[in-house]
């Protein structure tokens, strides 16, 4: 490191690094680090935040592949930032949150696909832009991004709908596009080279494919908004007053609680009709099970109780005891008879005879 009046140099390219080394001095102002394989890591940020007199930081051919949210935090007075000639292909949008007084950003030369202004809304003071050689097809920018200088050739720009709002951006703003005749289309006219400032891009189409764009997202927002307003609200068109006028109902297919209590109701009043019929089947079907066939314990049982009946019942008058005779028999098992019926043992057929 060289130190110059108030300027404290520091100058390691070339050296085969792959970190930023840490014994250098803390009010280093010019740190060049120019081919080297530093691949800005967690320790390698935590480095650079100790220099705060930093204004100048030149990282050029190094292994850089991403730009991480803070990567150069707490370097506020810091003016140029080279990082050139890396492999970097995402910048996250808070990659250049705190330089405040950045003022020129070199980011050509390596393999950005999609960049958006917003990623340098932090940076007021930024007057110089480079994005050369790299991949983008468009570029979003925002008409309140000031520059002074931009440098956009090398890219496979793409005159679309896409990028007419840099067009716009281009020709109302005072920036002055470097190689302009170069920075031209790749798509759709590849025979002939138009400049993405002056090329020919139909407003019209663009209107009518950001309308039919803004329709898909509105119906598709609209859909969504209104299942769940319809799962959570019940509006009704007026509100019951002191005039003693009644609300309307709301429409059918309006509020899913409405169609709810339609529904319960239809389904409680067949389960009832349901009930009300099978219930007598039912009951029928419960007590036909109740029937079983006497078992020989139980025909026993039966005899006794039977001439328990009879001999206490009073005799009938104007009849003789003699005359009636009353044959009990054992019966193991029914048989039934030809006719289908079964004999009952217990009646006697001399007294059915005689009847």
């Amino acid at each position: 490191c060289n130190s110059l009046f108030q300027q404290v140099t520091c100058e390691m390219f070339g050296k085969n690094l792959s970190n930023i080394p840490n014994n250098l001095l803390q009010n280093v102002t010019k740190l060049s680090l120019k081919n080297n394989k530093v691949s800005l890591k967690d320790g390698d940020k935590e480095i650079l935040q100790s220099f705060i007199n930093l204004t100048e930081l030149y990282l050029n051919e190094n292994m850089i592949t991403v730009l991480y949210n803070n990567s150069f935090c707490n370097l506020t007075n810091l003016i140029t930032l080279d990082i050139s000639n890396n492999c970097i292909n995402m910048v996250h949008k808070a990659a250049f949150a705190g330089l405040n007084q950045l003022s020129v950003l070199n980011l050509s030369h390596n393999a950005i696909t999609q960049l958006d202004s917003d990623v340098f809304t932090s940076l007021r003071s930024l007057t110089v832009l480079n994005l050369q050689s790299n991949f983008l097809k468009y570029f979003h920018i925002k008409s309140s991004f000031k520059l002074i200088r931009i440098v956009l050739a090398g890219n496979p720009w793409t005159c679309s709908c896409e990028l007419h709002d840099l067009q716009i951006w281009l020709t109302t703003s005072n920036v002055m596009m470097e190689n302009e005749n170069s920075t031209t289309c790749t798509f759709p006219n590849t025979t002939e080279k138009f400049s993405i400032k002056t090329a020919a891009i139909q407003q019209n189409d663009c209107k009518t494919e950001k309308a039919s764009l803004e329709n898909t997202v509105t119906s598709t927002s609209a859909i969504k908004l209104k299942s769940s307003a319809l799962l959570t609200t019940l509006t009704a068109n007026n509100i019951t007053g002191s005039n003693g006028t009644h609300a309307e109902l709301p429409l059918l297919g309006k509020s899913w609680t409405f169609l709810a209590g339609v529904l319960g109701f239809v389904l409680s009043t067949t389960f009832l009709i349901f009930t009300a019929i099978k219930c007598p089947t039912w009951y029928h079907y419960l007590i036909s099970y109740r029937h079983r066939r006497l078992e020989e314990n139980d025909l026993d049982m039966s005899e006794q109780e039977f001439s328990d009946d009879m001999s206490s019942s009073p005799p009938i008058s104007g009849t003789n005891n003699k005359d009636t005779i009353v044959v009990f028999e054992k019966i193991h098992e029914f048989v039934p008879m030809e006719d289908g019926f079964i004999e009952d043992k217990y009646i006697d057929p001399c007294v059915t005879k005689e009847s």
